[in-house]
């Protein structure tokens, strides 16, 4: 362990994520102060991120040229931020149609962690990097870690070997200068202060988390040709409200009847290709 890990390790009241919440006597509160309070709270997340731009951008730029080579993004994170990182990477191919081995979720004890809390999942450092092993991970592969707190094992433990083995590493975190921060060549501090419930980083960190990781695969998806205006036209028909989305911007596009564009979606199996093949046929 070196002396930033030890650091952190050895007192936790130093981080931000661990402060005293700004309000107290929460179980006094009526149902009503503390929706209020909490809003208020959330409130800051939207100007946090905001400022935390300029990293979120050079991130995005940095991966763009590695996935459109074939590298992956994976995400790697504990608890809330695992579950997050999965969520997010599991939207992407119904979405904008891209394959599910682009960008992988990686969460501290397997599935079974996206429900139950698995004990100590998030405490071994080398495990984190073993998960990656998994997928026989490339160069142009691309590593984020998730962790509010920004001292998880798991999650250092991934981005410090994916960083030597020649990927790119990126994180995402709600403490300052911390030892994952360190250890990423392209971090993101989203400082949102003490939770409303001490120490609850589900909270105002983990919507921080999600609002980062929804401009950044947004971001990437656009930049890799995935929507068009601003229609989802890669989307996968996995169910009838798509199917009925589909059918309507193909009839927006080309002036056909809602019955006739439906018939060239479902021949088609996508908005894009029904375009392109019109286009084709003029």
């Amino acid at each position: 362990m070196n002396t930033e890990d030890h650091k952190y390790k050895s007192d936790r009241r130093m981080l931000v994520t661990e402060q005293p919440s700004h309000f107290n006597d929460l179980e006094q509160m009526s149902v009503g102060e503390l929706l209020m309070h909490i809003n208020q709270e959330d409130m800051m997340v939207a100007e946090v991120v905001h400022n935390a731009i300029p990293q979120i951008q050079a991130l995005v730029e940095a991966i763009e040229p590695r996935m459109k080579r074939g590298g992956r993004l994976f995400y790697v994170g504990a608890g809330t931020s695992g579950r997050l990182g999965v969520l997010d990477a599991s939207e992407l191919p119904p979405t904008f149609g891209v394959p599910e081995d682009r960008v992988i979720g990686l969460i501290a004890g397997g599935d079974r962690a996206l429900r139950h809390a698995v004990e100590k999942a998030e405490d071994f450092p080398e495990k984190g990097w073993q998960d990656l092993q998994a997928f026989a991970p490339m160069k142009d592969d691309s590593v984020l870690g998730i962790a509010a707190s920004g001292t998880t094992p798991y999650v250092i433990g991934a981005i410090k070997e994916a960083r030597k083995n020649g990927l790119l590493t990126g994180c995402i975190t709600s403490n300052p200068d911390t030892p994952l921060a360190a250890a990423s060549e392209y971090p993101i501090e989203t400082i949102v202060g003490p939770e409303f419930v001490t120490g609850s980083s589900r909270m105002k960190s983990g919507t921080a988390q999600k609002m980062v990781l929804n401009m950044i695969s947004t971001s990437l998806m656009i930049r890799m040709g995935r929507v068009k205006g601003n229609r989802m036209v890669k989307m996968q028909l996995t169910n009838a409200k798509l199917v009925d989305r589909g059918t309507r911007m193909i009839q927006e596009s080309l002036g056909l009847s809602y019955e006739e564009a439906q018939e060239r979606l479902l021949e088609t199996g996508s908005v894009d290709k029904a375009l392109k093949k019109v286009k084709s046929e003029e």
